[in-house]
């Protein structure tokens, strides 16, 4: 038993990726499942298309890397995070799909309890702010808009989880319900610094707590799989949500270290060790892992859209057919033209979280075309960061002392777009040689429980780097283009 199973369930697709002993990729399936947009700023998934992917994906990665079950020793899980599914504990089924962390149908709940003065309670135990984006205002509408839904939680008969906890109820056979600490500290119900959910935030959003689960170690005993879902029953023995499995993937263990993920989103976490660092510039405090029952905390900041602004592109405005043209594109834009897209599509998240406002685009003449578009698009998730990576060094002094920025994720891929981030930020920028870096931590997470796996110091001295992205442009030019974007950004909110 030498190889992890990662899965690794996002926003747009499932995959499953297995490692081998010396924790490098053997396997990939992945498999695309359905977005559902009922009403604009809705955005839902069919649970069960969850689960089905999380099966397919599963055993196509175990046949392509022509292994027996017998030879996996463990299975790690991370996820999208905040996203709601709330199901029956008897029979299974979901009472309605999934509310997907963009989906922003809670906005006016989140402004009446701001109103009512709620939100620095729910900041000084959760480390969130009241936003549309979290999991608490989502499950309280699922009790209040599905029919029968308020009175068979109270009855508990309903249970409710994060994906990661859907999956692992799903693959144990409905044997374990439960999350791990960094999924459960998304959810705007746990108190970060107790370590238990919060009954007063609970009684606030009149939710049953009998509906939570069980919180655990990111490391830890999860249960086994049924044995006709691998071809036998496997140790489940790591959970982390994506962005935490993506710091641990890209061995960010040390106070002031820091990475950024770019997928659909993008997120900034900033490792601030055993203390919580409460935010004066609207960011998030959460947990970046929790082993041996102690959590570690880190700032985050979190970017709505980042990929998704290149899907846009794509099904959207049909600029492009693929992602990767993007980079072509921006190559060949006019210089002499400074095009702004601010991508509010959902609202703006860190560190404005505004979310009403709606998208942008500034700077157009008649010569505006798909090169100056796709330019303007990879600047904003460039952007986007610096506004992030400026409010983390407010907050945090030792952030000050962050000499590079690891960095992840699908777009962190282009060349273009990272050479840029670095000139924005004008800060190096390091890609990892391995690039899966959160289906890397949930499997070090997994493997490291059942002691497949070395130690969190061999682990973070193994970490190689592919290539850093040194900064070229000069700081009046770096400055000035910055200050363009907070203007834009400024005139989006006030429209």
């Amino acid at each position: 038993m030498t190889h992890v199973l990662a899965i690794d369930q996002g926003t747009t697709s499932t995959r499953a990726i297995i490692f081998d002993k010396e924790m490098q990729v053997v396997s990939v399936a992945q498999e695309e499942f359905d977005q559902h947009f009922p009403r604009s700023g809705w955005v839902e998934h069919d649970p069960e298309d969850l689960w089905a992917t999380t099966v397919t994906t599963c055993r196509a990665a175990i046949e392509q890397a022509r292994l027996t079950p017998a030879q996996i020793a463990a299975v790690g899980i991370t996820n999208q995070r905040e996203t709601t599914v709330v199901w029956d504990r008897r029979t299974g089924k979901p009472v309605h799909n999934a509310i997907v962390w963009q989906d922003r149908r809670t906005a006016d709940t989140c402004r009446a309890l701001r109103d009512a003065g709620h939100e620095p309670m729910v900041t000084d135990r959760t480390g969130l702010l009241l936003d549309p984006y979290f999991s608490g205002t989502k499950l309280a509408w699922v009790l209040v808009n599905v029919d029968g839904a308020r009175a068979a939680a109270e009855r508990g008969e309903l249970l409710f989880g994060t994906v990661d906890t859907y999956l692992i109820w799903n693959l144990t056979g409905g044997d374990v319900h439960a999350t791990d600490a960094t999924n459960a500290a998304r959810t705007l119900l746990y108190d970060i610094r107790k370590g238990q959910w919060s009954k007063t935030i609970c009684d606030l959003l009149n939710i049953p707590m009998s509906m939570l689960p069980e919180v655990r170690d990111s490391a830890d005993d999860y249960g086994q799989t049924r044995a006709n879902i691998l071809g036998r029953s496997v140790p489940i023995a790591g959970v982390a949500g994506d962005q935490q499995a993506a710091t641990v993937g890209q061995a960010c263990f040390a106070p002031g270290m820091m990475k950024s993920t770019y997928g659909t989103g993008c997120f900034a976490l900033l490792n601030t060790g055993e203390v919580p660092v409460t935010s004066k510039n609207r960011l998030l405090t959460t947990i970046a892992y929790q082993l041996d029952g102690k959590p570690t905390y880190a700032l985050e900041g979190s970017i709505f859209i980042a990929g998704a602004v290149v899907q846009w592109l794509r099904d959207g405005l049909g600029l492009i057919k693929t992602a990767p043209e993007t980079q072509a594109l921006a190559e060949r834009a006019d210089a002499e033209q400074d095009v702004v897209i601010v991508p509010a599509f959902t609202g703006l998240g860190a560190p404005y979280w505004n979310a009403e406002c709606r998208g942008a685009v500034f700077g157009l003449t008649r010569g505006t075309g798909p090169a100056e578009m796709a330019r303007a698009a990879l600047e904003s998730v460039g952007f986007q960061t610096r506004d992030l990576i400026e409010a983390m060094q407010a907050d945090w002094q030792g952030a000050e002392a962050a000499p590079v920025l690891r960095v992840d994720g699908g777009m962190s891929a282009s060349d273009w777009t990272m050479q840029f981030l670095s000139d924005i930020l004008g800060a190096p920028v390091d890609r990892p040689a391995v690039l899966e870096t959160t289906a890397l931590g949930a499997a070090w997470l997994a493997g490291m429980q059942v002691g497949v796996y070395p130690s969190m110091t061999e682990f973070a001295s193994g970490w190689a780097v592919d290539r850093r992205f040194e900064p070229e442009m000069d700081k009046g030019q770096r400055d000035a283009r910055y200050t363009r974007w907070k203007r834009a950004v400024a005139a989006t909110i006030t429209v």
